[in-house]
């Protein structure tokens, strides 16, 4: 009788672990794999409204698989984008079209969130090791000089990237840099959006979309969805706080062209960051884009393209 319940126990204990391990996800940053392919379906669902022609390719790093999604003639010029915290290379669809007419375009998702990328489970990543992640990823892809737009933190690992590896980014374009130039703008509504990050809510989603977007209706059903499966199914990171504000000295030495837009209502960066790039960078080139927030490539899609080209065509 001991024998049978013996063997009973250790056949639910193997059952478990079986169930357990095949539940697991395949990026440690997921809840479990059920979570993870909820999440990639919203992704693949998003990606629907790109407007252009796409090859997704994954770059094996020391650090993980790099995901790149690309677009655009391949003897075009070389542009990399680089999206915000938590959007994904997805967060691009409303301005592929325009670019990819261009350039051949190289989108990557940020290796330790929601996104393609996966990030090796005994690997560590620190502010120190994005730059040496990003060089992998380049020199995988054979792109030894190209222009770069990066949006939000994107801007913080762009501008990271220019003072690390001078030479290899031609033009740079910086959307709305958050901890670039100042710390974020800490008020209310910044407070009240982050709100989502913590205790992720359809209904807080689109109170944060509202605060950060003039325009929320732009903003996609399915952009958002993937947003909120992504922050709702992956355990909350706040990388972000470890990247600090540069120093105006090592502002000063970026004398690469550099292009600053920033929305006249974003809630994360008071319009006055314009004037601190412009009196810092050598070379430097500011707007405020009107009747837009943070998200001012949905918000003012048109315009923030138009000048993007502009300023990566000009002499």
């Amino acid at each position: 009788m001991i024998r049978k319940h013996l063997i009973l126990i250790a056949s639910s204990m193997l059952l478990l672990s079986c169930t357990a391990a095949k539940d697991k996800s395949t990026n440690e940053l997921f809840l479990n794999k059920k979570a993870e392919n909820k999440y990639i379906s919203a992704y693949n669902n998003t990606m629907k409204l790109w407007p252009v022609p796409y090859e997704e390719k994954d770059i094996t790093t020391t650090y993980g698989n790099a995901h790149i999604i690309i677009s655009g003639p391949k003897d075009g010029k070389p542009l990399v984008l680089l999206h915000g915290m938590d959007a994904s290379s997805t967060m691009w669809y409303p301005n592929i079209g325009s670019y990819a007419k261009h350039y051949r375009v190289y989108c990557i998702d940020y290796l330790t969130e929601a996104g393609k990328s996966i990030k090796n489970e005994d690997a560590k990543f620190n502010p120190d090791d994005i730059t040496p992640w990003y060089t992998q990823i380049f020199d995988a892809l054979k792109l030894k000089k190209f222009d770069l737009v990066a949006a939000s933190r994107g801007g913080w690992v762009a501008t990271n990237y220019a003072l690390k590896c001078d030479g290899r980014i031609k033009k740079m374009v910086l959307l709305a840099p958050v901890q670039t130039f100042e710390g974020i703008n800490m008020q209310s509504k910044t407070m009240t959006a982050a709100n989502f990050k913590f205790f992720p809510t359809r209904k807080r989603l689109n109170k944060m979309v509202a605060y950060f977007s003039e325009k929320p209706e732009k903003v996609s059903h399915q952009f958002k969805e993937q947003m909120y499966l992504g922050t709702k199914n992956t355990k909350t990171k706040m990388d972000l706080l470890h990247m600090k504000p540069f120093s105006d000295k090592e502002l000063k030495s970026l004398t690469l062209p550099v292009l600053v837009l920033v929305g006249d209502n974003d809630i994360l960066n008071k319009p006055e960051i314009t004037e601190k790039a412009k009196e810092l960078l050598p070379n430097c080139k500011t707007e405020i884009i009107k009747d837009a927030g943070h998200f001012l490539t949905m918000d003012q899609q048109e315009k923030v393209d138009a000048t993007i080209i502009k300023f990566l065509e000009s002499k």
